[in-house]
């Protein structure tokens, strides 16, 4: 088969080795790997064979960096990994030439990356979410929290767009900060109570969200869709949770959460990767990007989607491999290092 270029865009994030490895060993052919972020110490760096330095996926000029790359580069295909810059991709999809960019279309990024519009979606399509209420100022915050049962019940504050939990905390009456002072490790997200929270906001007037506080195991739904049909999934769960970031991963055969995921594919006419975030029983994210995945040596998800963008697999060739998902795999993340000397 012919060697293809890939491009991984923020391959700083911490799934990035995984990936890069799992692509090298699809087991079919050579493929070309290059790297872009916006910061020189991005872990892609050392492992694709090149490395592009570009803005931020919101900053001006993010789209035409690519662009540029794709052409000098001589990419087949552009593999998102965060959330901040699908937009502009799926805005400039267009410019791309032959170039195959594994993003959704603006709309389905938009309402995914919109909090308050995934949650409103969410109640139209009858799946579970988290009961919410969107506001702006610390007026309407604190109205929120009591609608929500504050200060009896525990709940929650999001930024309306957010990625990796920035920005999320609960907000709880009960929470004490010199326990966490003496107890928590720098960078844990700790508990705010409501004063706190309207003291930090001030005068900000930034719309966000106050929600229920979901509760209960964390689980995924990983997949690749076309057309908004969901051609290749499963589901695993989420687990310790280190600074935002789930370590330990184990598949799961779970029918009704696929059928969740179903509906939420349909309504967004999703295409290529997606994972959606549950707690407990409720649906908190929707993520048209690729995620940390748990790999199968029978059962590559990343090279897969590729093929089927690039036009190697159609949707009924791709959706034969569903039969090979195993309930028993697992995964565990863990920290590793590389060095080198500088120039």
């Amino acid at each position: 088969m012919r060697p293809l270029t890939v491009l991984l865009t923020a391959s700083g994030v911490p799934g990035c080795p995984a990936l890069i490895r799992a692509l090298r060993e699809n087991g079919e052919r050579e493929l070309r790997l290059i790297g872009t972020d916006m910061s020189e110490l991005a872990i892609g760096r050392h492992f694709c064979d090149a490395f592009h330095l570009v803005p931020g996926g919101t900053e001006a000029g993010f789209a035409d960096a690519l662009v540029e790359i794709c052409g000098s580069e001589r990419i087949d295909a552009v593999l998102p990994q965060s959330s901040y810059e699908l937009l502009a991709l799926a805005e400039a999809k267009d410019r791309f030439g032959e170039t195959k960019v594994l993003v959704a279309s603006p709309e389905a990024v938009r309402r995914s990356n919109d909090k308050a519009e995934t949650y409103a979606l969410l109640d139209e399509i009858g799946v579970r979410g988290p009961a919410w209420r969107r506001a702006r100022g610390v007026e309407a915050i604190a109205a929120a929290a009591r609608e929500l049962g504050y200060p009896d019940e525990d709940v929650a504050f999001k930024p309306l767009v957010s990625s990796g939990s920035r920005g999320f905390r609960a907000v709880s009456a009960s929470a004490d900060r010199r326990r966490q002072l003496f107890e928590n490790r720098p960078g844990v997200a700790e508990a705010l109570r409501l004063e706190e929270l309207l003291e930090l906001l001030g005068d900000d007037e930034s719309e966000a969200l106050v929600m229920e506080l979901a509760r209960g195991p964390e689980r995924t739904i990983d997949g690749i869709a076309g057309g908004g049909r969901i051609l290749l999934g499963h589901t695993k769960t989420r687990e310790e949770i280190r600074a935002g970031l789930a370590m330990y991963f184990q598949t799961l055969d779970d029918p009704l959460l696929m059928d969740d995921a179903t509906k939420i594919a349909a309504e967004l006419r999703l295409d290529h990767f997606f994972n959606i975030q549950l707690v407990g029983d409720a649906v908190i994210e929707i993520n048209p990007r690729i995620s940390t995945v748990v790999y199968q040596d029978d059962l590559n998800l990343p090279y897969l989607g590729i093929k089927h963008a690039l036009g190697e697999l159609d949707d009924e060739e791709l959706a034969v491999y569903a039969s090979r998902v195993r309930p028993t795999r697992k995964a565990l993340r863990y920290f590793d290092q590389v060095e080198w000397d500088s120039e």
